[in-house]
């Protein structure tokens, strides 16, 4: 989500939760004709596309089924499935890009924040995500982030980084209560 003034300005999520990034088992971004493709040369029918897109894509389609969750998918890459580690690879890749056109979008980036499961939880997908945004001003302590305490807000950038980093704990409950409460009043 792209975040100015306290406003969503945009985020990559749409209609649906299929585009934008990549997911554990949706697809994300895609040209749309590949729903064209292949129900006219691979035969399948709309609901096998659709059902291929919402369940079997993602980190486990790429990874040739190694797992509905990022876990599974690292487990089968350091087993050295290829497939696995291209699917980590390209999820990495996918979140990067957004990072990027958010930079454009914003005129430049104050803070990337990083929360929920593998945000909070996952400091190898971080470090991944991170290496190569020093041109936006991104300077992260890479041992702070390895080391990051869970359940704590954390800025994993270093001093004088034009760009702050930080790991986030969300409470999603808790937002939902609050956000429930507001409404009933």
């Amino acid at each position: 989500c792209a975040v100015k003034n306290g406003k969503s300005l945009d985020t990559s999520l749409g209609l649906t939760l299929q585009c934008g990034t990549m997911h554990n088992n949706r697809c994300g971004d895609i040209d749309p004709y590949i729903i064209f493709y292949l129900v006219e040369s691979c035969g399948m029918t709309l609901e096998e596309v659709k059902q291929m897109l919402q369940t079997r894509s993602g980190l486990y389609g790429m990874s040739g089924g190694a797992g509905r969750d990022l876990r599974d998918v690292q487990a089968a890459a350091e087993a050295g499935n290829e497939d696995a580690e291209l699917a980590i690879r390209a999820y990495c890749y996918s979140i990067k890009k957004y990072i990027g056109a958010y930079a454009a979008a914003l005129n430049g980036v104050d803070a990337i924040v990083f929360t929920a499961g593998v945000g909070e939880n996952d400091m190898g997908m971080r470090e991944r995500i991170l290496n190569g945004l020093d041109y936006l001003g991104v300077e992260v302590d890479f041992e702070l982030n390895r080391n990051c305490p869970r359940g704590e807000n954390v800025e994993i950038s270093k001093p004088g980084s034009k760009v702050k980093v930080f790991v986030i704990p969300t409470d999603e409950e808790l937002m939902i209560a609050k956000d429930t409460a507001r409404l009933a009043k």
